[in-house]
């Protein structure tokens, strides 16, 4: 059975289940075709009037802020230790993983929140989020508003254009794909001539992180 046909079948057995469960475990890291499973059903709910939209998109909004908490945490409890031990093999030495931490603190609202709508970033935002020890409570505020944004825009297209989001679905996709990688492009060389200063930075933020728990664990007032 193909992919195609697979997913409305699901849809079709497990109703509002399917979505919720599909959007929750891709977020969680799984790749499965969760905004697939959310168009499909807000399609069905136009056309067949057996699924209320609105509770397709609160199904799709609850399984991803779901899944993403739970990937949080999985991240923050063995992420780090995970990159720290096997990091090198595909390229993430120690400076490499203290510049991602210190972008990560200094962007991280814009990756969880805008990361709902990228394939890559959909999957995997929430346990690098967690990996690199990001605010716990500002990754709930904006997984949250993130994903309820994704679901209401993934879910109104998908019911408002029937079929016709599936078909401009990719494309919309392969579109930020494709804006992404022209992105990081542009900004390579930018990233290059700061590299010095922005490891300067990190490493400074490294250092008095480090600081912090030595004075924590040994009950030392904290340097003003």
């Amino acid at each position: 059975m193909s992919l195609t046909t697979a997913i409305p079948a699901v849809i079709s057995h497990y109703g509002y289940w399917a979505v919720f469960g599909m959007v929750a475990m891709e977020s969680l890291g799984v790749p499965l075709p969760g905004e697939t499973v959310l168009i499909s059903a807000a399609i069905a709910s136009a056309a067949l009037h057996d699924m209320n939209i609105v509770l397709v998109i609160a199904a799709a909004v609850v399984g991803a802020s779901l899944g993403d908490n739970i990937g949080y945490w999985v991240g923050r409890n063995y992420g780090a230790q995970l990159l720290a031990k096997h990091g090198q093999k595909i390229g993430l030495g120690e400076r490499q993983l203290k510049l991602g931490h210190f972008l990560f603190q200094k962007h991280g609202a814009k990756i969880v929140f805008f990361g709902r709508f990228v394939a890559f970033l959909r999957t995997f935002a929430a346990l690098l989020a967690g990996a690199n020890h990001y605010d716990a409570r500002r990754f709930m505020v904006f997984n949250v508003m993130g994903a309820i944004l994704w679901a209401t825009t993934v879910g109104l297209l998908g019911y408002g254009f029937g079929a016709a989001a599936e078909r401009l679905a990719k494309p919309f996709s392969l579109t930020l794909a494709v804006l992404s990688v022209a992105t990081l492009i542009w900004l390579w060389p930018i990233y290059k001539r700061r590299e010095s200063a922005l490891m300067q930075e990190a490493e400074a933020m490294a250092a008095r992180e480090e600081q912090a728990q030595e004075e924590q664990g040994s009950g030392k007032p904290k340097a003003s």
